[in-house]
């Protein structure tokens, strides 16, 4: 019995890794973008992408997941998520102060571009610190990458990530310096990609 009981520990045991649940408002370029860093991240960390609609969505399947890692966890505490992420856009979206309100109280941290994720990837190659709308954010992306539509040339992108977390952070002191803080451009992504980066960063 003894040695039977020892097997079915050491079968159930894993290496601890970082869990990531990652809830987006679009149905295809944010998960794409994040799949692909799962897949270069594959055996360090773990990503749920769960696209899920309007802010308020996002949010409310957030909560749902959450609370629903935290009881798994009574069993296994490898099934709780360390980070758990709601990424979307300012856009028109009606309720989105009542989403903000709500991520807040469930301990849940939001990613939040100004005006549209597509920014993120506009970082990748410039700066941009005047206000622009959405067409014009997946336009210049069209222009720095030829034939974008919804799907991000992932490839071309992670070489140029540094650079885009460098413009993100400087942007948010920008806006900080004139109390505008998550205006028009603005794009929280970066700390998610920093929180994933250390993720996978060995230890010591």
């Amino acid at each position: 019995m003894k040695n039977r009981d020892s097997l079915r520990r050491r079968k159930s045991f894993r290496e601890p890794r970082a869990r990531f649940l990652i809830v987006c408002e679009g149905e295809v370029t944010e998960p794409t973008y994040f799949k692909d860093i799962r897949h270069r991240e594959r055996g360090i960390i773990e990503l749920e992408i769960v696209p899920a609609g309007v802010p308020k969505t996002v949010v409310e399947r957030a909560v749902q997941l959450k609370k629903g890692s935290e009881r798994d966890a009574r069993k296994d505490e490898n099934l709780r998520y360390d980070h758990v992420r709601c990424v979307f856009d300012v856009d028109a979206h009606p309720f989105l102060a009542e989403a903000k309100e709500q991520a807040r109280a469930n301990a849940i941290e939001i990613a939040v571009s100004n005006p549209c994720f597509e920014l993120w990837f506009l970082l990748h190659f410039k700066d941009q610190t005047a206000h622009i709308e959405r067409h014009k954010v997946q336009h210049q992306c069209g222009e720095h990458m030829p034939g974008y539509q919804k799907v991000p040339p992932c490839d071309t992108l992670m070489p140029l990530r540094d650079a885009a977390i460098e413009r993100a952070i400087q942007l948010d002191n920008w806006h900080a310096t004139r109390d505008t803080v998550g205006g028009n451009p603005s794009t929280g992504v970066y700390r998610l990609i920093q929180q994933i980066t250390d993720a996978c960063r060995p230890p010591g």
